[in-house]
C-alpha cells in the first residue's frame, strides 16, 4: 500500500519541504541563514524544514523570519497551505488546484 493511500485512510496529510535548512548538519548559524534565504526554490508557498532539536535553530530563526518578511513573505501555519479538495500533486510535490 502506498504512503499516500495510508495517509488518506488515516485522515493524514503528507508534506514535502522544498527548502531544507540543513540545521541537523550543525554547520553554523550563518550557513543555515544563507541556506534558507538564498535557496533557489524559495517562493510563495515554500515549506522550510527545521528540526526541533537542532543546536543553532533558536539563534537562526529570528534572522531568517525577519529576512523572509523583508522580502515580502508571510509566515503561516501549514494548515493555510493545504488544499483539502480538488487538487493534484505536481512533479515537485506541490499541491496545485485543479482548474474547473
Amino acid at each position: 500500500m502506498s504512503m499516500k493511500r495510508i495517509a488518506r485512510n488515516n485522515s493524514l496529510s503528507i508534506f514535502v519541504s522544498n527548502n531544507d535548512s540543513h540545521d541537523w548538519m550543525d554547520r553554523g548559524v550563518q550557513y543555515e541563514i544563507d541556506r534558507v534565504l538564498n535557496h533557489p526554490k524559495l517562493q510563495s508557498g515554500s515549506i522550510v524544514l527545521f528540526h526541533n532539536d537542532a543546536p543553532n535553530t533558536p539563534q537562526t530563526l529570528p534572522t531568517i523570519i525577519r529576512g523572509l518578511q523583508e522580502r515580502g513573505f508571510t509566515i503561516v501555519p501549514i494548515s493555510q497551505l493545504i488544499h483539502r479538495e480538488n487538487f493534484h500533486m505536481n512533479h515537485e510535490g506541490r499541491q496545485v488546484l485543479r482548474q474547473e
